[in-house]
């Protein structure tokens, strides 16, 4: 009995050590050259935020983005496969502070209440980590993309304040936001009355990825949901940044890094291709920090490269259609939610 138990035990770990991480489903982004950056004002009260200045060309080479943020269950895998430790605390709304640093890491089932919700509580130490381990896993080019290609794939082609345009008043169709649900929920479960998008996105935090229209280039959630981690620390502004589309690491601000595309609790202001954000190193938060991938071009071509784990792909898409379920049950967005 013993021995067969040490056999059975033995093919468990094989199984385990066989099994290939989910490859995410990945959008070939175009070569091209755009203007990144805008004349806008600093986001909040200028003490520490980096400048959206002084507008300037740059050149990107073709590249792959995950179509979606990267998922609870993604994460879930990297942390399974490797033991790795992500930060003991995390930034959390709370009563009469408005945040706080809790010991709530990245799967408390406040922070992660499914699988295909983007995982957040994560810093910028365990965003490269999880790149680093799915690229040695794989072999190929995995990595967190510059500043520069994620406003360029966020933009796709376009020029507007947003990757939908101008107008504010349809980003719920778009972006899981600051909206009047977010509004509700925060106001009911930490008793913060904070402005708001007069939108509703179906949702009153974090939600299942892909919920909402793509841009031009295929890319979910680029607006909203949560922030996402990019390669680039942080300079007050744009003035010496590369015009190449390499990630910006030397001359750094301390400790801190880029974050783009705006969260599930942030204003209609964080959410332009324009703006930036930042935190530190190992700094994690709900409010909420996460990440995408991407990926250089390799030898890896054809639909291979792109489509991704089919059996992650199926059950994103019954996950969606649960959530798409659940907001009919509740009268739904009143603003286009996929």
């Amino acid at each position: 009995m013993k021995q067969a138990f040490l056999s059975l035990s033995l093919a468990c770990t094989a199984l385990a050590v066989q099994a290939a991480p989910t490859l995410p489903s990945m959008a070939t982004i175009p070569a091209g050259s755009f203007s990144m950056g805008s004349l806008e004002p600093v986001i909040g009260d200028g003490s520490h935020n980096p400048r959206e200045s002084p507008p300037h060309t740059v050149s990107i080479q073709s590249f792959r983005m995950a179509r979606f943020e990267t998922t609870v269950a993604q994460f879930r895998e990297f942390v399974a496969a490797t033991g790795y430790r992500t930060e003991e605390q995390c930034w959390v709304f709370a009563r009469g502070d408005g945040i706080r640093l809790a010991d709530v890491k990245w799967d408390a089932p406040a922070v992660a209440p499914g699988d295909f919700h983007p995982v957040s509580c994560v810093s910028h130490r365990d965003a490269t980590a999880y790149a680093d381990w799915l690229a040695q896993q794989t072999g190929r080019r995995f990595r967190l993309p510059s500043e520069a290609e994620w406003e360029y794939a966020a933009r796709a082609g376009s020029t507007s304040k947003y990757p939908s345009g101008d107008a504010a008043d349809g980003l719920c169709a778009y972006a899981n936001m600051k909206d009047r649900r977010f509004h509700n929920a925060a106001k009911r479960d930490h008793g913060l009355d904070m402005p708001f998008t007069d939108c509703d996105d179906g949702a009153e935090y974090t939600t299942v990825v892909g919920m909402y229209q793509p841009n031009a280039f295929g890319l979910y959630d680029v607006m909203g949901n949560v922030a996402e981690w990019v390669a680039d620390c942080q300079h007050p502004d744009y003035a010496g940044a590369p015009a190449d589309g390499s990630a910006w690491t030397r001359g750094c601000e301390g400790e801190y890094f880029i974050t783009r595309g705006g969260t599930y609790s942030g204003s209609r202001l964080v959410l332009r291709s324009a703006a930036r954000g930042h935190g530190g190193r190992t700094n994690a938060s709900s409010l909420g920090e996460g990440f995408r991938l991407a990926e250089d071009l390799g030898d890896c071509s054809g639909s291979r490269c792109t489509e991704g784990d089919p059996a992650f792909a199926a059950a994103l898409a019954a996950a969606q259609a649960g959530e798409r379920a659940r907001r009919s049950g509740q009268g739904g967005a009143q603003s286009g939610a996929k």
